[in-house]
């Protein structure tokens, strides 16, 4: 995956708290909710459904130091090439270049969502959350969060190949899932069930069809700054990463590495071959409509 060296990008889409601690130092995690209500999905084991802190509900502030560090150092396509954090920054505002687009196209209209670094914890719309997570979607504040030392345990703990598209396949799911609070489809995993067939399952699919669709048109979604797509190629063995990383993240594979076996009724997020079905069916499509999980 390759960013046009000269396009300009917009830091003001990403907040960076890295290195900021939450109010008082809480971090409330679990497996129920208190409080209020809060919906949130994203790619580990079904557990992005953290407990609430009803003190520790606000949006992050981030550091001086820590937000003027990615305003100063992800400043162009050039630097995304080489860094991971801009690399990060150039992913998200290529993914909201598209839906804006595809948003205008179909005759609505997109309002963009932020993407948070942090490290170790956060507070959130939907409570406060560790690290342990995983990247999320919270619904509350329509921001994605994301502790990128994700990134390592994606190859690391979940074996996956690894590579800059299977860490823009992670962000590209996130946004799917803000796809969804815009349409209105996110809501239909509220019913608290579990299963291969579950609405749970049906909302994780859809949002893997969705960052297929994105990169379908990665490549020639133009940017604002210079009229020209902000990513210049992806390759196949991109879209193998992309298709390993989704795999590497079902519920199946998940469940033999860490109980020794595979509980289909337990699932939230799809098997290994569904996550891949789903990817790549938005992928070959380039068509949002093709995505039609409940269906």
């Amino acid at each position: 995956m390759q960013f046009d060296d000269d396009a300009r990008l917009d830091t003001s889409e990403v907040q960076d708290v890295r290195g900021s601690r939450l109010p008082g130092g809480r971090a409330a995690m679990g497996g129920g909710f208190a409080g209020v209500i809060a919906l949130v999905l994203g790619l580990l084991f079904g557990t992005d459904q953290f407990g609430l802190s009803a003190e520790d509900t606000g949006a992050p502030t981030a550091t001086m130091s820590s937000e003027a560090q990615v305003q100063e150092q992800c400043r162009t396509g050039s630097d995304a090439n080489s860094r991971q954090d801009c690399r990060t920054v150039a992913v998200v505002n290529s993914v909201q270049d598209f839906w804006g687009s595809e948003f205008g196209r179909r005759g609505g209209t997109y309002t963009p969502a932020s993407t948070v670094f942090f490290t170790n914890q956060v507070a959130t719309a939907c409570g406060s959350a560790t690290s342990a997570v995983g990247p999320f979607y919270c619904p509350g504040d329509r921001r994605v969060y994301l502790d990128l030392g994700f990134f390592d345990e994606l190859r690391t703990k979940f074996g996956s190949s690894g590579g800059p598209f299977a860490q823009a396949y992670v962000v590209a799911h996130e946004y799917g899932h803000h796809v969804q609070n815009l349409m209105g489809t996110l809501t239909r995993a509220q019913d608290g069930r579990t299963g291969e067939n579950s609405n749970a399952v049906k909302v994780e699919l859809q949002a893997d069809c969705y960052g297929g669709v994105w990169a379908r048109h990665a490549t020639t979604t133009p940017t604002e700054s210079t009229g020209r797509p902000l990513i210049t190629s992806l390759t196949d063995a991109d879209i193998r990463d992309g298709l390993d990383a989704a795999a590497a993240v079902g519920d199946d594979r998940i469940q033999e590495r860490y109980q020794g076996r595979v509980t289909p009724e337990t699932w939230t997020h799809g098997s290994a071959q569904q996550r891949q079905q789903w990817f790549y069916r938005g992928f070959e499509s380039g068509d949002m409509a093709q995505c039609d999980t409940f269906r």
